[in-house]
């Protein structure tokens, strides 16, 4: 694959394609589900335990497409597919899928009254 900074909607739709593969592959779904269990219904904890599982798989992924492996090559796919979620629905719905691995569902009462 090209820099970063050429990579095409299609590219970004299989490297997120790729990780949500392996994010539910048999090797790490145990491993989330423990860990999302550890964690139980507590942000603070998921944000702790499951989100920093999630990121190491997305980082071995964008590795093989020539994203650096580290810190910085995070930040730049997650901008690119920020950028690519305006764009392209399908981009914004496997970034979505990624996301629900770490993200609790939020569900909104219609009851609260939410005037001030």
């Amino acid at each position: 694959m090209a820099s970063p900074q050429n990579v095409t909607v299609d590219q970004v739709r299989l490297i997120l394609t790729e990780v949500i593969d392996a994010l539910e592959s048999p090797d790490y779904a145990s491993k989330l589900d423990e860990a999302k269990e550890a964690a139980g219904n507590e942000m603070l904890k998921m944000m702790q335990i499951v989100f920093p599982m999630v990121v190491q798989i997305e980082m071995e992924t964008i590795k093989r497409h020539g994203f650096p492996n580290s810190r910085e090559g995070i930040v730049q796919f997650t901008q690119l597919v920020r950028e690519m979620e305006a764009l392209d629905g399908e981009v914004a719905r496997l970034h979505t899928q990624i996301r629900s691995h770490y993200l609790p569902p939020v569900s909104i009462s219609s009851t609260v009254d939410t005037s001030l």
